[in-house]
């Protein structure tokens, strides 16, 4: 069986992925004058990837805490963490809410255009940002600390 604290990192890659992917994809699908906000293709394809994003993170941040209580049990303290765990946090609420609001606008087959057009596709990349960085103080944790990790037999 996994251990408990081995959960977040193979699922914290799920979230990285649909989030820079969606943030692609709309970004292109914009520029080519397709709508990704209504029951189009693109529009299918957009909110299914928020939606998962949105899912994945949510998912992710639960085991991310648990990790973390595994963790500092067995003594671990770092300012990294806290950072990360800050970050997880902020990411998780904020796909969240992403995904719900992508689905709803979906659901009621909204299209929206003018200038909130391209504010989709900004809030999406800001969001990559957003997951990139808390990707990076992850990584920290595990690499440059060795966070949950076993040490290799020498």
């Amino acid at each position: 069986m996994i251990p408990l604290q081995h959960i977040h990192p193979i699922l914290v890659h799920f979230p990285i992925v649909f989030m820079l992917t969606l943030a692609v994809f709309d970004v292109v699908a914009i520029a080519r004058g397709a709508s990704v906000t209504q029951r189009t293709a693109a529009g299918n394809v957009s909110t299914g990837l928020a939606v998962l994003a949105a899912l994945f993170a949510v998912v992710t941040f639960v085991f991310g805490g648990m990790a973390l209580d595994i963790a500092e049990s067995g003594g671990f303290r770092s300012n990294v963490a806290e950072i990360h765990e800050g970050l997880g946090t902020f990411t998780a609420v904020a796909f969240g809410a992403w995904g719900a609001l992508r689905a709803f606008v979906w659901w009621r087959n909204m299209s929206i255009g003018g200038a909130f057009r391209a504010l989709v596709p900004v809030a999406e990349v800001v969001g990559a940002v957003l997951v990139t960085a808390t990707a990076f103080y992850g990584g920290q944790l595990v690499y440059d600390l060795g966070v949950n990790v076993a040490q290799a037999a020498m």
